[in-house]
């Protein structure tokens, strides 16, 4: 008798609601940390992120993104996978799958091995709040500029922005990725082609 296959359960996927705003400089990050630690928001912390975006055989659609943070300059790090994206009003809605991995390093050859390449990388500094106890609020410094971030149920995110200072009609549909895609063209037309694609 041929021995048994180990069963592993599938893992759930969750479905990210988001809604992401530009602001004009750090004082209004100082405004939106006030009126978070006014209503008794939770600080979660602080970290710096290196991110890696990938091309490679796995990328079946031009709306899926695959992505390794490293936090903190490492060893420690979340391998996310993105589908396409959906808007609700403005709102983005995506299934996402992340993994945590004790070893970015190990993970990019793993990666590499198999096939797929770094299209380009890029930083983000963030701070993370959680407001009323259901919805995140990042505060994310960007080579390009300073940014919002809100995530939580669909049907009150919208309200939560308001709440903030934010109209939902000005949210941004682009993704950090393509926002440093752009970002890296500008500044380094120069130095050779652009990255290929303009995935999400």
């Amino acid at each position: 008798m041929p021995p048994r296959r180990p069963h592993h359960r599938p893992r759930d996927r969750s479905v990210e609601c988001e809604l992401k705003f530009r602001v004009a400089s750090p004082r209004n990050h100082a405004r939106i940390r006030a009126a978070l630690r006014k209503r008794g928001a939770k600080l979660e912390g602080k970290y710096e992120e290196e991110n890696y975006r990938f091309d490679g055989p796995g990328k079946s659609t031009r709306g899926t993104t695959l992505r390794l943070r490293v936090l903190n300059g490492g060893p420690h790090g979340v391998l996310t996978v993105k589908g396409p994206a959906k808007f609700v009003g403005r709102v983005k809605v995506r299934e996402e799958t992340e993994i945590e991995v004790k070893d970015v390093h190990a993970t990019l050859d793993l990666l590499t091995q198999l096939g797929f390449n770094v299209e380009f990388t890029y930083s983000k500094r963030r701070v993370m709040w959680t407001l009323d106890g259901v919805v995140s609020v990042t505060l994310d410094t960007l080579d390009y500029g300073w940014f919002v971030e809100l995530e939580g149920p669909l049907e009150i995110l919208p309200e939560q922005a308001r709440s903030l200072g934010f109209d939902p009609a000005k949210a941004l549909k682009d993704s950090y990725s393509v926002l440093a895609r752009r970002h890296l063209a500008k500044s380094s037309q120069a130095n050779g082609p652009l990255p290929r694609g303009e995935g999400t």
